[in-house]
């Protein structure tokens, strides 16, 4: 399916794809847009993106408009699509050298088919007025850091300014998310700058909901503030973190019949180090970290750094997967939800979430029996059985990681602490 993402759009026939307006409105009520509340937000926050993060921006917001409108159910096997995203940007022929390394990142984050062709036509970043330039205060920090509203963004938050760092937090607005974002940036930094942009997309028909390519946006938002920083003027470097336990942004599949459509990719170092590839050859200076890629959830918690604050807001945090399906409620069985009641169980502190399915010893589909529920358990009975090289298999690659020792160990520690949970739930 063949995606056109410009600021001035150029129909696509129906049967070949979908065009999107990227940056503004659409003038044609068959155009999908994007990122149409970017360029003001960013006027109105001071910012002062690089061109070369803005059309780094430009890309992921194709990469997200695409994700959305081409729906898994209509492919060949109803999950791996192939994908002709043509995104606008000011510098096509420096971008076009990453083309193939761009492709190989998405393929590798969504599991799709990518072929992306950088055109001509994309737009430089919106210029302040004198108004804006004297009213505001601009983004201001010596780092960046991702602040979700869930519970290990807010970790490392903690842990950066509690150090003496001074980070500028960086949200993308989510229903149900957006107020939480605002207190802990409040809470944790009172005073340091706080991000809150959304890319706004709107497919023009059905949208897709396994959404795999949403992380690309966050890095996107991250390096656009990066680059907007007096520090990045200046020519220093800037540490972006994406704070997010190492169990999770492995995401090692749970069952032989999860590796494909059921595991995610969002913050896997493979992908992380093919991003920073990329940044890196266009000039981009940047640092994307990720300081808890070896601890546990459940690890990030014992060792934050301000137990106090941490047992003030952490269960005020967003884990869930089905958060919006549920009256924004935590169901409490899915993968997350059980991540984060393993983690607190461990940490030591009475869980007062409020979870729609609480008591997971009840034996029938919607608890004990739930495919997540089910799945982790057998996760957690090979571990125990056969070791973690067993269960992980292919997963762990030594070409992907490098050394996959320090890897597999987190892993295992992970599942170690979901089989104590389910255990003691009376889910085993």
């Amino acid at each position: 399916m063949r995606v056109h993402c410009s600021p001035n759009p150029v129909p696509v026939p129906a049967e070949e794809g979908v065009a999107f307006t990227l940056w503004g409105m659409p003038s044609h009520p068959d155009f999908g847009r994007v990122g149409a509340s970017i360029p003001a937000s960013v006027v109105r926050k001071r910012m002062r993106p690089s061109g070369r993060a803005w059309d780094f921006l430009a890309l992921a917001l194709g990469v997200i408009a695409a994700d959305q409108t081409c729906l898994r159910q209509k492919s060949p096997d109803g999950w791996t699509r192939q994908i002709h995203l043509q995104v606008a940007v000011v510098e096509r022929e420096v971008w076009s050298t990453q083309r193939n390394a761009v492709e190989k990142a998405l393929r590798y984050l969504t599991g799709d088919i990518w072929h992306v062709e950088f055109i001509e036509g994309g737009s430089h970043p919106p210029r302040m007025s004198t108004w804006t330039m004297r009213s505001r205060r601009p983004p201001s920090g010596d780092c960046v850091c991702l602040l979700s509203g869930g519970m290990d963004s807010l970790i490392g938050a903690i842990d950066l300014v509690s150090s003496g760092r001074t980070p500028a937090f960086v949200s993308q607005t989510a229903r149900g998310d957006a107020e939480k974002q605002r207190l802990f940036s409040a809470t944790v930094g009172p005073g340091l700058s706080h991000v809150q942009l959304n890319h706004d997309a709107v497919p023009p028909g059905q949208s897709e909901r396994s959404q795999r390519a949403r992380s690309i946006i966050f890095l996107a938002l991250a390096t656009i503030t990066a680059s907007s920083l007096p520090a990045y003027r200046q020519g220093r470097p800037i540490e972006v973190y994406l704070p997010e336990n190492g169990f999770i942004s492995l995401n090692v599949p749970l069952t032989p019949l999860r590796r494909g459509s059921l595991s995610t990719r969002t913050t896997h170092p493979f992908f992380i180090n093919a991003i920073q590839e990329v940044l890196e050859v266009l000039g981009i200076n940047i640092e994307l970290k990720n300081p808890y890629q070896f601890r546990t959830k459940g690890e990030m918690l014992e060792r934050c750094s301000d137990q106090a604050l941490l047992r003030r807001l952490a269960l005020t945090s967003t884990s869930c997967g089905k958060f919006g399906r549920h009256g924004y409620r935590h169901c409490g069985r899915c993968v997350p939800c059980l991540v984060r009641r393993a983690a607190i169980a461990r940490w030591g502190i009475a869980d007062t979430t409020g979870y729609v399915f609480d008591d997971l010893s009840i034996s029938d589909q919607q608890h004990r029996h739930y495919d997540d529920v089910r799945s982790v358990a057998y996760a957690a009975h090979v571990v125990a059985s056969s070791g973690v090289d067993e269960w992980a298999g292919s997963a762990l690659s030594h070409a992907e990681l490098g050394d996959v020792g320090p890897f597999a160990s987190v892993a295992e520690r992970g599942i170690a602490e979901l089989r104590s949970f389910l255990a003691t739930a009376g889910a085993l």
